[in-house]
């Protein structure tokens, strides 16, 4: 919806493409319908606020339990971004400044979507002794065709981290999506 315009979906189409029965996708639907975020017909559905859609995405999203690698890496991101593996993909911090070219606050974490044992190799066990800088979140097919999260991801993504300048970088995403919007 925030990539490209499209806004009206068939339940069947996105089952096959999500792989996921029909009756999940329908029960995902519900509590948009409720909220009137999309309206459903016989065969398909019309998405009438896609911001509200994201909101609650992000509401009910839980970060912590897609974490599959964390630890510390002394060195600064520029230099963590470099060394995360090829088949990663960014989201949060690094996934805004690479998509826009900009960042709206410093920052001291790497977040991205991997495979554990690439994480492993590159940068050691996994160890929490501090604050993790390098968080590796679990990797689906979905998300691995990109190299960069799209823009929903990052939203929902920054939505969930508890640093002080996730805040910073949503308020600057909230004005991009609204932009996308209009």
């Amino acid at each position: 919806m925030f990539e490209g315009k499209t806004r009206v979906f068939k339940q069947l189409e996105l089952s096959r493409v999500c792989k996921l029965s029909l009756s999940t996708v329908n029960y995902a639907l519900r509590p948009l319908e409720r909220m009137n975020a999309v309206e459903k017909k016989r065969f398909g559905f019309t998405v009438l606020d896609p911001k509200k859609i994201l909101l609650y995405w992000a509401s009910v999203r839980r970060l912590e339990k897609e974490i599959v690698y964390q630890t510390y890496v002394e060195e600064p991101v520029e230099k963590i971004e470099s060394e995360v593996p090829a088949n990663s993909v960014f989201t949060a911090y690094s996934a805004f400044k690479f998509r826009f070219k900009k960042i709206p606050s410093e920052y001291s974490e790497v977040v991205v979507y991997g495979v554990e044992r690439d994480f492993e190799r590159r940068f050691g066990k996994e160890s929490t002794r501090l604050k993790p800088n390098l968080i590796v979140l679990n990797l689906d097919e979905h998300l691995s065709r990109f190299k960069i999260a799209p823009i929903a991801q990052i939203f929902v993504d920054l939505w969930n981290l508890r640093s002080w300048y996730a805040k910073d970088f949503l308020r600057e995403m909230e004005k991009i999506i609204d932009g996308v919007l209009e």
